[in-house]
């Protein structure tokens, strides 16, 4: 099996440059309440678990160099989850939990765990046994 790219995957350079396109160069005017308020969510996952997953690999705390299993892709969506919706919310003044951010990481990290199970090249792909 040929080593997880983390940062240069297809997939999280793409959501990389969706987000970005969306934050910076959409002009308000042209986003409609999903563009505004949860793409970017969506993007959380698929952008954010190869990079975390990079950083696990090099301090030695992830040993496997396959693409995120499942079981990465779950336990990553909710730590994110509770601490954005749960813990920053407390400590944040402006900052408001959401159900429907959750929904749309949930949505995000099911499409990436997709793609990376069984959409990119069988090289890159995970075990079935994990």
């Amino acid at each position: 099996m040929s080593r997880f790219r983390y940062g240069l995957d297809g997939l999280c350079l793409t959501a990389c440059a969706l987000y970005a396109l969306n934050s910076w160069w959409v002009p308000e005017a042209w986003r409609g309440p999903f563009l505004s308020g949860n793409f970017n969510d969506v993007l959380l996952i698929p952008a954010a678990l190869p990079w975390v997953l990079w950083l696990q690999a090099r301090l030695g705390l992830r040993r496997f160099e396959g693409a995120p299993r499942w079981s990465e892709i779950l336990f990553h969506l909710g730590i994110w989850a509770v601490m954005a919706e749960v813990v920053v919310p407390h400590w944040v003044p402006h900052a408001v939990g959401d159900v429907w951010d959750v929904a749309a990481y949930a949505i995000g990290a099911g499409l990436a765990g997709l793609w990376w199970r069984h959409f990119q090249p069988a090289t890159m792909r995970p075990r079935l046994a994990e």
